[in-house]
């Protein structure tokens, strides 16, 4: 069953939430960790987007907006370099033309935005910056809940913690974590 994590930002900022949002997808990349970033609609999975390449110098985050289509990488015919810097070419269906775990690495690295559903494989651990509360499968192992101090959001979140809890789910809040 699926962990859920509610970080409480200080302040009202939506700009200040979706930054804080861009440092823990940074940080789950960087320790081998795909995932989904699920949001309310695709403007606000534009300015994740957006904020992924900008957010910090130097950082490089793969991803793309996820509209319900396949990947880019797993539909487009590219050639996937693994983290272990061998690859594989991937076939435009989507089957791996050589495959190797390391396509299947290279491929699940990539960060899915979007305000849909994600894929099967993408479901292990969502960001949860949408306002309702996300489907989630058995193979959903995190769940992390960002939220900002105004009260619209927070009363959102509450309704979500509450079905979280309900659902027999393990739920943990940072506050002052600075």
């Amino acid at each position: 069953m699926a962990e859920v994590s509610f970080y409480i930002l200080p302040t009202e900022s939506l700009e200040d939430r979706h930054l804080f949002a861009c440092k823990l997808i940074e940080k789950a990349y960087r320790s081998g960790s795909f995932c989904y970033v699920l949001t309310d609609s695709a403007e606000q999975s534009r300015i994740i987007d957006d904020l992924l390449w900008t957010f910090r110098a130097g950082s490089f985050i793969p991803h793309q907006i996820y509209t319900g289509e396949p990947p880019d990488i797993a539909r487009d015919g590219v050639y996937a370099a693994g983290l272990s810097g061998t690859g594989a070419a991937i076939a435009r269906d989507g089957v791996y033309a050589a495959s190797s775990p390391e396509a299947s690495a290279a491929i699940e690295q990539v960060i899915l935005i979007g305000s849909v559903n994600p894929p099967e494989h993408w479901q292990k651990i969502l960001f949860n910056l949408s306002s309702r509360y996300p489907e989630v499968g058995p193979q959903t192992e995190r769940i992390l809940e960002i939220l900002d101090n105004s009260e619209t959001t927070k009363a959102a979140g509450r309704d979500r913690y509450r079905r979280y809890q309900q659902s027999g789910m393990k739920i943990t809040t940072h506050k002052d974590w600075q």
